[in-house]
């Protein structure tokens, strides 16, 4: 073609849909009535790891580090390099099986998708990420229990190594998680939100809690790119807005005296010389 007959065409406007999320008081309260061990492990792994379902899913023991000594030190984590998906045979077949680990047994012929174990999407979504000491500690606990279930299925237990294993050791397809956190916001009455929404709280909560360190986050959630982190995943939590106003109520406008000493990061300092009052609120707030 001479010319791109599409360079005259109008492109729609951009809008960025609302990412749900729930507060943590919310996660912690389904947390505490989940009364299903696999959902609540999933729950916890995806919120403090920033997982999307198809890395929880794909998720193999020998990618964890839950030793005792490892735990004891802080340095408990996962590894993530995979992922489950469920795809048509015929993706399959046209891609020559490109960048497939394992395909598993179909259990019906005539299904047109396999559940397959892929490497993920890019290169930043492979990566470390610690665990807090109380995730670490449910990961032994359901390996333990999940040893002892292999012991008594023996030959009928088939062991693909996953840490989210079914009953009989074959890999859980989204669904069943999904259906399962959907029953419990039925039975709960808990905010509609969707299984990925845990991902988005959880890089929200950690850049509330780093101090907004990005590229900590980044490495965390495996996005290729910090804007990512930015503009689609710091959501501003109601609470948040409602301090800065509060703030500035007490450091403007009711013009708290400062004087020769301020705090900031709970430490008392010394003022060197006379400012006037705008700059000892700047100056407290490390603007200055």
């Amino acid at each position: 073609m001479d010319k791109n007959p599409a360079l005259l065409a109008t492109v729609p406007k951009h809008k960025s849909e609302k990412k749900e999320i729930c507060n943590a008081y919310t996660l912690m309260h389904a947390l505490e009535v989940c009364e299903d061990d696999r959902l609540r492990l999933a729950l916890n792994l995806s919120f403090s790891c920033s997982l999307r379902i198809g890395e929880l899913l794909g998720l193999t023991w020998d990618c964890c580090d839950v030793s005792k000594e490892a735990i004891e030190t802080n340095q408990a984590y996962i590894y993530v390099n995979k992922e489950l998906q469920r795809v048509t045979k015929e993706a399959v077949r046209e891609l020559d099986a490109k960048d497939i680990l394992l395909i598993f047994p179909e259990k019906s012929k005539t299904n047109t998708t396999v559940l397959v174990l892929k490497t993920p999407k890019t290169e930043s979504s492979v990566r470390k990420v610690f665990l807090p000491k109380s995730v670490a500690e449910m990961l032994v606990e359901w390996k333990r229990a999940q040893e002892e279930r292999k012991e008594i299925l023996g030959s009928e237990y088939t062991d693909y190594n996953l840490v989210m294993a079914g009953t009989f050791g074959y890999p859980m397809g989204d669904t069943l998680i999904r259906g399962a956190l959907k029953k419990l916001i039925k039975e709960h009455d808990l905010p509609p939100i969707v299984f990925h929404s845990l991902r988005h709280t959880s890089v929200t909560y950690k850049l509330k809690l780093n101090g907004s360190d990005v590229k900590a986050v980044q490495g965390d959630s495996g996005h290729a790119q910090v804007s990512m982190v930015t503009d689609v995943y710091s959501h501003i939590i109601d609470e948040d807005r409602k301090q800065n106003a509060i703030l500035f109520e007490e450091a403007f406008y009711a013009k708290k005296n400062l004087d020769f000493q301020y705090l900031r990061y709970g430490v008392p300092h010394r003022i060197p010389y006379r400012l006037n009052h705008y700059e000892k609120v700047l100056l407290f707030h490390g603007l200055l």
